[in-house]
């Protein structure tokens, strides 16, 4: 399964990562390398618990244009 995910520094210069497909899963890492293989960690279990939770695996994302 393929996945968009948002990176971005915090003010202390650690990287966040975060699937919007699935709510809260989010992670982290000292570089944008550990945090993109935390996140694959975190949506596999993400994605466990919501099963076993008897959840939706994924809400609905789209992409939308917005004129500037």
């Amino acid at each position: 399964m393929r996945f968009s995910v948002t990176i971005d520094r915090d003010e202390d210069g650690i990287w966040v990562v975060e699937c919007p497909a699935i709510p809260g899963c989010v992670t982290q890492g000292q570089t944008k390398e550990e945090a993109l293989e935390n996140i694959r960690d975190a949506i596999s279990q993400c994605l466990q618990v919501r099963a076993e939770l008897g959840l939706p695996l994924t809400i609905e994302t789209r992409q939308v244009e917005v004129a500037a």
